[in-house]
């Protein structure tokens, strides 16, 4: 079970940084991808960290403001997200699989079920 946390109001262009931790089972074998639905829009994949460190930003408005990391001996995953846009506003999710592609091909194929409740990331003045 993954659970999202670390989401609030943040004012443009400050930070937050947002974890997803794992529970009954270990990340170091696996890969964790970051998901966004915004308000009236699909989800759609942010960025996703494999299991031998590589990371992909698949949202060309993230890259160089979010990054993606992950800490095996906490088994949780982080995004930091600095330079903060109202268009950043979402739902965030987590979500695991064997590799990112899998991950990739098993969300386009709408093959992921269990999202969990992700944490809001609201940004506004």
């Amino acid at each position: 079970q993954l659970q999202a946390s670390g989401g609030g109001l943040v004012q443009p262009g400050g930070s937050l940084r947002l974890s997803c931790a794992a529970s009954g089972f270990t990340l170091d074998h696996y890969a964790i991808g970051w998901f966004r639905q915004a308000p009236g829009k699909e989800r759609e994949a942010v960025s996703c960290i494999s299991s031998s460190d590589i990371s992909t930003t698949y949202v060309g408005s993230v890259r160089g403001r979010f990054t993606i990391s992950r800490d095996n001996a906490k088994n949780t995953v982080y995004l930091q997200m600095s330079s903060l846009k109202p268009e950043d506003t979402a739902v965030y999710y987590c979500a695991v699989d064997q590799g990112c592609n899998a991950l990739i091909y098993n969300y386009r194929g709408g093959y992921l079920e269990d999202w969990g409740q992700g944490t809001q990331v609201t940004v506004s003045r």
